[in-house]
């Protein structure tokens, strides 16, 4: 979508896009201690182990297991401990500063969130046409307080966040090129760091294989048509590209966990075998062995408000919070802007808005249904990690933790930036209907520039707010944990 060139504000905008994030970024990866962010030291005995062997450790392997629950996150995908690990092994020959070390393996997810900010602002210019829409946009996705934290601390999430962004924005190209070989390859790289990071995102590889097949049928004169040359050669294309990324990972693990290559019931058996007597998996106390029902959690517990609150914001060890009124005023808008989406979307279209009003968003030319389709896989999206998020928690762990949900980010910020956007279109629709005069361009691209900027103002306060004048000061008054060199220490 071409459009005009950028004004003096917008390349501000962009400027402070950047600019925020390293400052913010750097300065929280400096000042968190060690262990502070969620379980940061069992995450760390990865790359330490790279580091220090050169090669990737199984699972069951005593120096990286947890402490009392007694399995290892070596079992699932680890491509980010790998850079981490192997970044780490590099930095070693110059120094062996713990400090520099940990900064170093955190430095490695501040890149990853550089490269999902580039991704963003791309993506942001496919799925909408106001350019003020496209930074407010971006500002939501990287912004949320507990987004950015993301990027500042050893973990997986990090890595996963920026395939996201990658797997959308190559198949949001793909679907409008007919699959060129760049948008394939853009799709392919960000299915690979997908795949080898974090499990919960795997609802955005399997929207990817969706929308692959549903672009190559069409109906016409009532009959399915499939376009199977281009299906097989594109199809086959990508699925080699991502064959050689990730299937060393999976064999691997077939190998080495006889025959689970997902890992996942090798991780149960070692905690069978290592944890503490309560802490195994088949002793836990769980809602679904109590007798409770899934809807007594979510109604009964702390699950619903402490998975919504930390998804907007808890750092540490989920003990750091914000203001009070930060929470509100992320909950009223994400409420009331996802709440306008559809209803005003009807409403516009049945009441006939003024064709200069419609700025528009996710839409492919001459394809309705696949738009449609497109939209369905998108809620599809943020459905997933939410239901495998109830499903652990009921099943094996309470655990209401908002970034088991940060998946959904993008798709849910979009639509609530749809809904702002829908919401401004309707009362320029009631002045029109009460006026009987047609609101001009100028004066709804003024208010809504308005209505964008304020918000953009908003989003940097609350988060240097969460950051300074909460984060900041919980960390200094924290205890100071040892950071290892080896894992013996």
């Amino acid at each position: 979508m071409k459009q005009g060139k950028r004004n003096r504000i917008e390349y501000f905008l962009i400027f402070l896009y950047f600019a925020l994030y390293c400052i913010i970024c750097l300065s929280m990866i400096v000042e968190q201690p060690f262990n502070n962010p969620p379980d940061e030291l069992n995450r760390y005995r990865i790359p330490l182990y790279i580091m220090e062997h050169g090669s990737l450790p199984n699972g069951y392997e005593e120096s990286i297991r947890i402490p009392g629950y007694g399995f290892s996150y070596a079992f699932q995908p680890i491509l980010p401990y790998m850079f981490m690990g192997f970044a780490m092994r590099l930095v070693r020959h110059f120094t062996a500063n713990a400090s520099v070390l940990l900064y170093t393996a955190r430095l490695v997810n501040f890149s990853f969130g550089l490269v999902m900010a580039v991704f963003m602002l791309l993506l942001s210019e496919k799925w909408l046409r106001n350019r003020y829409l496209q930074y407010l946009f971006c500002f939501f996705v990287m912004f949320l307080p507990q987004s950015i934290f993301l990027h500042t601390y050893v973990n997986t999430d990090s890595c996963s966040m920026m395939s996201i962004a990658m797997i959308l924005y190559g198949l949001t190209c793909a679907l409008e090129d007919h699959f060129s070989y760049r948008s394939c390859m853009i799709l392919s790289i960000g299915i690979i760091f997908c795949a080898l990071s974090y499990y919960n995102a795997y609802g955005f590889v399997l929207s990817s294989i969706l929308l692959f097949f549903a672009h190559y049928f069409s109906v016409k004169h009532h009959k399915i048509q499939i376009q199977f040359l281009p299906l097989l050669q594109k199809g086959s294309f990508i699925c080699i590209l991502v064959l050689l990324g990730i299937a060393w990972w999976f064999l691997r693990s077939y190998r080495l966990y006889d025959g689970d290559f997902l890992g996942l019931h090798a991780r149960d058996l070692c905690a069978e075998l290592y944890a503490y007597d309560y802490l195994k998996p088949g002793s836990r106390e769980t809602y679904q062995t109590l007798g409770y029902t899934i809807g007594t959690m979510l109604t009964k517990s702390d699950f619903t408000v402490l998975s919504v609150n930390s998804l907007i914001c808890m750092y540490g060890p989920m003990s750091i919070y914000t203001a009070l009124w930060v929470y509100r005023l992320y909950k009223l808008y994400f409420s009331l802007s996802l709440f306008c989406v559809l209803p005003l979307s009807v409403l516009t279209a049945h009441w006939k808005l003024s064709p200069h009003l419609l700025t528009g968003g996710i839409h492919f030319r001459h394809r309705k249904n696949l738009t449609v389709f497109f939209h369905m896989n998108m809620i599809l999206c943020m459905l997933i990690p939410l239901l495998l998020s109830i499903i652990y928690s009921y099943y094996s762990d309470l655990q209401p933790q908002g970034r088991y949900l940060m998946p959904m980010l993008i798709p849910l910020c979009y639509y609530s930036v749809r809904g702002l956007e829908k919401g401004l279109q309707f009362v320029c629709l009631i002045l029109e209907k009460v006026t009987k005069q047609p609101v001009s361009k100028d004066c709804y691209d003024h208010i809504l520039t308005g209505c964008c900027l304020v918000f953009l103002f908003l989003i940097v306060i609350m988060l240097c707010i969460t950051v300074y004048g909460y984060a900041f000061p919980a960390w200094q008054d924290s205890d100071q944990w040892d950071i290892p060199i080896h894992l013996s220490t």
